[in-house]
């Protein structure tokens, strides 16, 4: 395999709604909240759904190199249950190898409201399931050695069993790479996710909210410094400013595409890193792994949903 992805198995239910919503029920825009069963059915009962599909960041960006011929393969924890059978059968149809064996679980299978506002950025209310149970136990240490990358979500990361499950991963790769994922999993994870980034990641994905937030600056400068003071790579996306990738002494940037009729915000940061990721392990430089990733991101967010 070239890439296997380890990250949260979600089935995403995605709703249209006015900014009205939010603040009726104490959401932040643009953020990604963790709910239980009855807040997550509360939430959904004065909804219209307007699409159900497989989700989750990571398998997300994996379904996307799948979609553009890359051997991967997944590990998310679900449910023998109607959601995650019909999970299975959704990355099956995109030809990624799910190494999970589904089994009968106390808790369903994991499911991400995804709230879309006139102006097209997402809030997410996550009620994780059996997702959030994944144990070392869940990954197989042989098929994370036979890929060459792992990737992974911070949205996957706490404390108990997921912690060991993503050192478990981590220990084993050839070369991993981390999504940080929400501003709320930095501000909630920061001391854990500043040591993965500097001692033990070879690749980080970030927005530039989230890179900042990570080191404690409001100058995009210190991050440039940062990346290249720990000689690993670090690739930013900077919404209507673009990309960078910096790796050793190396800063390559690259433009975001103009005049595009965006619909929904879903998904831009797991397609960019599958295009740059296809880059990356297709000897692609910098600058082209860059340019694949704003393609793939560009044309994800001109649809309503996270897959192409």
């Amino acid at each position: 395999m070239k890439i296997l992805g380890i990250g949260n198995a979600i089935i995403d239910v995605i709703c249209k709604i006015d900014d009205d919503f939010l603040s009726k029920n104490g959401l932040t825009k643009s953020t990604m909240k963790l709910v239980d069963e009855n807040e997550f059915k509360k939430l959904l009962k004065s909804l219209k759904i307007e699409k159900t599909i497989s989700g989750g960041s990571v398998a997300n960006s994996i379904v996307g190199l799948a979609q553009l011929g890359n051997e991967v393969g997944f590990i998310g924890k679900v449910n023998d249950d109607n959601l995650g059978r019909k999970y299975l059968e959704g990355l099956q149809k995109e030809k990624v190898k799910f190494h999970y064996k589904i089994k009968s679980e106390e808790i369903p299978t994991g499911t991400c409201l995804i709230l879309i506002t006139p102006d097209s950025e997402r809030t997410m209310c996550t009620f994780l399931g059996t997702a959030g149970k994944i144990s070392e136990k869940d990954i197989n240490e042989e098929i994370v050695k036979k890929s060459e990358i792992t990737f992974l979500e911070g949205y996957l990361w706490d404390k108990g069993d997921p912690q060991k499950a993503f050192n478990k991963a981590i220990n084993c790769s050839k070369q991993s790479a981390l999504s940080l994922s929400d501003l709320f999993c930095v501000e909630r994870h920061k001391d854990y996710f500043l040591d993965l980034v500097q001692n033990k990641l070879n690749i980080t994905f970030a927005n530039e909210q989230e890179i900042m937030a990570l080191i404690g600056t409001k100058n995009f400068k210190d991050v440039v410094e940062f990346a290249k003071k720990i000689k690993k790579l670090i690739v930013i996306t900077r919404g209507e400013i673009g990309a960078v990738a910096i790796h050793n002494d190396n800063l390559v940037r690259c433009d975001a595409k103009n005049n595009l009729e965006i619909k929904d915000l879903t998904g831009a940061g797991d397609l960019f890193a599958a295009g740059f990721l296809h880059g990356y392990i297709n000897n692609l430089s910098l600058k082209e792994s860059l340019e694949k990733g704003t393609e793939l991101s560009s044309k994800i967010i001109q649809q309503v949903g996270a897959r192409l």
